[in-house]
């Protein structure tokens, strides 16, 4: 394996692209102990160590090391060590490790973000942002009959009147432009617009 470029990306830190497009990050005094240089040839021994010992080491830590100050999904986490030029398959030696002592765990991600935002956000904003974190919609579907299982089914209508009222609008007095603000405003927060009417409509009755 032969080194193509090495590209500094900060004063400690170099990223090794190789011949076989292979690419890692290496600190610069690593640079020195494995000989790298380029256009010049890595040695079976060194390619092993990095490749088997020293990145998988490194990534489990860094992995661990951001668990440690914040829960994140398995995609968050990917993302991260990602941006720290992990080789993909170094990614999935970590994410195995941590997922194995269950310190990844999507569905308990989702039932605690439910739990925090269940009262504040439609289910729909929810399961958007679910998503978007890179959950799956199976997942976000148990921990959504996980909720249910526990709470109750979900009414959204509470919380629909409850922007409403913050919103100070009064549907006697609203005309149409109003109306059709209002319930814009509340549609794009997630809710259906089916909920939405009929919150309109039964407003006088909470």
């Amino acid at each position: 394996m032969t080194v193509t470029d090495i590209k500094e990306i900060n004063k400690k830190r170099f990223r090794i692209e190789t011949d076989e497009e292979f690419s890692f990050v290496l600190y610069k005094g690593e640079l020195r102990i494995y000989g790298i240089e380029v256009g010049k040839e890595i040695s079976t021994d060194s390619i092993s160590e990095i490749k088997d010992v020293l990145l998988p080491k490194r990534c489990k830590l860094r992995a661990m090391n951001l668990l440690k100050t914040k829960d994140y999904t398995v995609r968050q986490l990917h993302d991260k060590l990602s941006d720290g030029g992990y080789p993909e398959e170094i990614i999935q030696m970590a994410l195995d490790y941590v997922a194995s002592y269950h310190y990844t765990d999507d569905f308990r991600y989702a039932c605690d973000y439910i739990n925090s935002y269940m009262e504040s956000r439609s289910r729909r904003r929810i399961e958007t942002d679910l998503m978007n974190k890179g959950i799956s919609k199976d997942v976000i579907q148990n921990a959504f009959s996980e909720y249910t299982n526990l709470n109750g089914n979900i009414d959204e209508m509470p919380l629909i009147l409850d922007l409403i009222r913050k919103k100070r609008f009064n549907p006697e007095n609203a005309d149409i432009k109003e109306k059709a603000r209002i319930y814009a405003f509340l549609c794009r927060k997630g809710f259906s617009p089916e909920n939405v009417r009929n919150a309109l409509g039964t407003l006088d009755k909470y």
